[in-house]
């Protein structure tokens, strides 16, 4: 099953690109809710689009949840399979700023399930550029 809401490279990068320095834990304020939102819901809908399915639901309360990872559909209650975290985490392990294994073992991360872990596989979204000083 299709995302329900497809997002190009470029909107991705446009959106990541506006939040990036908060992002890579810079010393500046948080973003709008609106460029928050926009970050990451097309990085969390571009995960569904390159990794389609519905045995693992990503949720980044409190701006989108999707479904991807092949494998057996879950359809009713709670999914057996699910990563949850907060946007600033989300938007570092999809940019590669922290990896999926890091947060997991901080606990910024929740991962509940035999498949959730295999989210980890699909990520980073998108590499920030590296900053030098």
């Amino acid at each position: 099953m299709a995302p329900s809401k497809l997002v190009t490279p470029a909107q991705v990068c446009e959106a990541v690109l506006a939040v990036a320095d908060w992002t890579r834990g810079q010393d500046v304020e948080k973003p709008s809710r609106s460029a928050l939102a926009d970050a990451v819901r097309t990085t969390v809908r571009t995960l569904a689009q390159v990794a389609p399915g519905s045995s693992v639901e990503v949720r980044v309360p409190p701006f989108v949840a999707v479904q991807c990872i092949t494998g057996p559909r879950h359809t009713r209650g709670t999914p057996p399979n699910v990563v949850e975290t907060d946007p600033h985490t989300w938007l570092q392990i999809a940019t590669g700023v922290r990896t999926f294994d890091d947060a997991l073992k901080d606990g910024s991360i929740t991962a509940s399930g035999s498949r959730a872990g295999d989210v980890a596989h699909w990520l980073p979204i998108m590499g920030l550029p590296i900053l030098r000083e």
